[in-house]
């Protein structure tokens, strides 16, 4: 047997070798080696190679685009020019990006040159500032490297352009739809002699968003002799069809992980697999009534030792993550809930991001799948799947937020008895192994859900703010449900609404089609008089009372009018009924003489036919007469 030859993982042992800064600044990092996909990735697209990058989340693939970008444009022959780009990279969302940018920094802190143009310059500092330290000097022609964020939000298009002119960035970090506004600038060049590459982060990611038609308009603005990196943790057909379009013969790496499959019906070892998560990363699964799903979270959290001190609990919906993230403090006591979801305004984003990443107290990030990929959060023990994803792909992704770079991590999904639990072999099938939760072991009592609800329901009832958020998240809670992807497990038919109110903490259910034909307590058994459930804010609750004044005034004007309507209907209809009947008295008339002149013989009807002539004659001779009476009547003396 031909023993296996040992492979040098050190960032020095790279062909073609790295540069000293470099080298200095990834040991700086704490990186001591290389993972697999920075030991195939960097020197295949160090040199001329197109490549497509397949590597499980939480593997490096960062550095593996960001070190050959950055050498290469330190080794051209001259500086690229001013207002021309070297390099762009795109994300699919403004929490990568921005991470991405903040790892090229850190690199490029190690360029003395590069450095020196990294801090953006205080526009309120005195110029005359003795104080102020002066910036290094370098001789003419120094090749340098300074990036870019392009994020939107409260930043427009024509900030960009200014600081992209003012500052002559030449690598681009962005989302499609802003780096596509500071390209269809004529200030902004990319011509064959400067632009070096273009990267694709979360590749099949950036498809899914529905940005391909950016995508494709980028491209058409990109030289085609240039180099293009793919990276993602799962490569879909879409990704294929660009593959196509976009790179010349590209470099295909794979990196996976070894695993033995285990069957967890029967606990038997099974055959080894593919595995799309890191071996260091355990990912398991909890079957629990709903009531029962934050009571099993509390208690797990409570169970690890050492204490978890970075946990992400995702959930389906942003409105879901605005009810949650206010009653969790309370159910959660000693952990700090930190709420991020993508209805936040980027400031918002930002904020509470930071305020995870750099936590030092046991905090608990509250999200959705906003924070799902690419988004590197150091240190993550654990993840909680309070909901399944509705796309199959994102559970990976999801779960590999713990467990990276090699740091141990536990990932827990916590599925409904029943149709739900069909999801643990859905996710075998995708070779995506998961095991029961057994360590720790975690038991829920009754009561123990019950002291949780209600202590949701206490919060609830003290500021009807809760109730609204309660009622609005547990819709769109619902409407996400009905859509799951794998739509034969998560069935709405088979939801125990009752189950589902008291894990919420709700007082009543909301009024929802799903419910149509549902002959449960709507009310849940809860004791609610809208009328007089106030708002804690007072603003906010004087103009509920103002509203619910306007409606009472609105119900009793709507009374009278419906009294006023009845009566006139009343009249009306009296009026009518008299016309109708008098109409039927000359209809029975008409008929009657009618009758009467068929009865008659020929003699009779000429002799009543002279009658009516006579009579006739007599009525012209009254009203002759009383036309020359009135004409004869005294009418005063003249003048």
């Amino acid at each position: 047997m031909v023993p296996q030859t040992k492979v040098d993982r050190a960032f020095s042992a790279l062909t073609p070798a790295l540069s000293e800064w470099i080298l200095e600044a990834v040991d700086a990092m704490g990186f001591v080696k290389t993972t697999p996909v920075q030991h195939a990735a960097i020197p295949m697209f160090t040199k001329n190679s197109d490549v497509v990058v397949e590597a499980v989340t939480g593997s490096g693939k960062t550095l593996a685009f960001l070190i050959p970008i950055v050498e290469r444009l330190l080794r051209l022959d001259a500086p690229i020019k001013k207002h021309h780009v070297g390099a762009i990279i795109i994300s699919p969302t403004r929490e990568l990006a921005t991470q991405i940018h903040t790892v090229l920094c850190a690199l490029l802190r190690f360029h003395a040159p590069s450095a020196a143009l990294l801090e953006p310059e205080d526009e309120d500092t005195d110029m005359e500032d003795s104080d102020a330290p002066p910036k290094p000097a370098f001789p003419p022609g120094t090749l340098k490297v300074l990036p870019q964020l392009l994020l939107g939000g409260s930043v427009t298009p024509a900030q960009d352009l200014s600081a992209f002119l003012k500052r002559s960035s030449n690598i681009l970090i962005g989302t499609p739809g802003r780096l596509l506004e500071l390209l269809r600038s004529p200030h902004v060049h990319c011509p064959q002699s400067s632009f070096d590459a273009l990267v694709l982060d979360e590749a099949d990611r950036l498809l899914d968003l529905g940005f391909k038609e950016d995508l494709q308009k980028i491209i058409s603005r990109l030289p085609k002799q240039r180099r293009t990196g793919l990276f993602s943790a799962s490569m879909s057909e879409a990704v294929d069809q660009l593959i196509r379009v976009g790179l010349r013969n590209p470099v295909r790496i794979a990196v996976k992980v070894k695993a033995r499959a285990v069957n967890s019906k029967v606990g038997e070892d099974g055959k080894i697999e593919d595995k799309r998560t890191p071996a260091s990363l355990q990912m398991s699964f909890l079957v629990t009534l709903p009531s029962h799903k934050l009571p099993a979270i509390k208690k797990t959290l409570s169970s690890l030792q050492p204490q978890p001190q970075k946990t992400i609990l995702y959930l389906a919906t942003c409105y879901s993550v605005d009810y949650f993230q206010h009653v969790l403090p309370d159910v959660l006591d000693g952990y700090t809930i930190v709420p991020l979801h993508g209805k936040h305004p980027d400031k918002v984003r930002r904020k509470n991001f930071n305020k995870f990443v750099d936590s030092v107290v046991p905090s608990i990030l509250l999200t959705t799948d906003v924070a799902a990929r690419g988004l590197d959060i150091p240190a993550v023990d654990l993840v909680f799947q309070l909901d399944p994803p509705a796309d199959p792909k994102t559970f990976i992704h999801r779960c590999g937020r713990a467990g990276r770079a090699g740091r141990r991590g536990l990932a827990v999904i916590l599925l409904t008895p029943g149709r739900e639990e069909d999801y643990i072999e859905f996710l075998q099938v995708r070779q995506t192994p998961i095991s029961p939760l057994t360590t720790p072991s975690i038991t829920v009592t009754s009561s123990d859900a019950e002291a949780i609800t209600s202590k949701i329901r206490k919060q609830v009832r003290q500021d009807r703010a809760l109730f609204d958020k309660a009622q609005r998240g547990f819709v769109s809670w619902v409407r996400a449900y009905s859509k799951h992807t794998a739509s034969s497990i998560f069935r709405v038919a088979d939801l125990d609404w009752a189950e589902l109110g008291a894990a919420w903490g709700l007082l009543t259910l909301p009024g929802m089609p799903e419910l149509k034909h549902w002959e449960g307590d709507r009310r849940l058994g809860q004791d609610l008089d809208l009328a007089t459930y106030a708002y804690k804010d007072k603003t906010r609750e004087k103009q509920r009372l103002e509203e619910l004044s306007k409606e009472q005034e609105a119900g009793e004007e709507k009374k009278r009018h419906k009294k006023e309507d009845r009566e006139k209907s009343a009249w009306t209809e009296q009026k009518e009924s008299k016309v109708t009947k008098e109409a039927r008295r000359g209809k029975k008339a008409k008929k009657r003489e009618h009758d009467r002149i068929a009865k008659m013989t020929d003699e009779e009807r000429k002799e009543e036919e002279r009658l009516q002539g006579m009579i006739e004659q007599m009525r012209k001779k009254v009203k002759k007469q009383e036309a020359e009476d009135k004409e004869g009547e005294f009418e005063g003396f003249s003048d």
